[in-house]
């Protein structure tokens, strides 16, 4: 595992290998042509030189920046942080750098102006009382309070009416236990559970009764 100490160092001189290996690699001065209109053979050598040194510290930072992902990532892996919890972290800090961003505050400024515009507007005052006056004349209108009646008349009904079908359910009941129908077929039903019971009596007493003298087998008290 290489640990922090290992990564690339802008000030080493391994730095650029891969930019070196690029542009090391002779250029016929044929090859490149005529410098470019407006630029004299010495402007054009200068800037290939500044070109070249920016090319190797690019390659030198991707070499370093790469270096330092892999050591993120084996710290994360230590502290058990999975892909799932850096994506968290970053969409947390992505919203907070929106909610802090110039745009934003000044987005939410500009909303609250207008929300402070219009609700403090003459034409929103005036469809305010309004829609209030509309309301009021409706609940007090003679519609109104009829159909609020007629309303809570038919649930009162209701109610009653369920009441009534209750009670007239248990008169039925009660008449129906106090005819003489149910009370014969009442009496027979103790009739039959008392034949059954003394039934079942009399097979266990016949089951368990001890057996006569005569029943039991001679005992032989001769000497052996």
């Amino acid at each position: 595992m290489e640990s922090a100490s290992q990564d690339i160092n802008l000030n080493s001189p391994n730095k650029g290998l891969l930019a070196d290996a690029m542009t090391d690699v002779p250029v016929d001065n044929a090859a490149r042509g005529a410098a470019p209109e407006g630029l004299t053979l010495a402007e054009e050598e200068e800037l290939r030189a500044e070109l070249a040194k920016v090319e190797e510290e690019i390659g030198t930072l991707r070499q370093v920046l790469a270096a330092k992902e892999r050591h993120c990532g084996e710290l994360k892996r230590k502290l058990g942080l999975t892909p799932l919890d850096g994506l968290k972290q970053n969409l947390s800090k992505s919203w907070h750098d929106v909610q802090v961003s110039n745009a934003y505050v000044k987005t939410s400024e500009k909303l609250g102006e207008w929300n402070d515009k219009v609700t403090q507007s003459d034409l929103y005052l005036s469809a305010s009382s309004t829609l209030e006056d509309w309301n009021e004349k409706l609940t007090q209108s003679e519609a109104y309070k009829k159909t609020q009646e007629t309303l809570s008349q038919a649930g009162q009904k209701t109610s009653a009416a369920l009441s009534n079908v209750g009670s007239v359910i248990s008169r039925k009941l009660g008449d129906m236990r106090n005819s003489a129908t149910f009370k014969s077929f009442e009496d027979r039903v103790g009739t039959i559970k008392s034949r059954v019971v003394g039934s079942r009596e009399n097979s266990t007493d016949g089951l368990h009764s001890p057996s006569g003298a005569g029943d039991k087998p001679p005992q032989d008290n001769a000497p052996f």
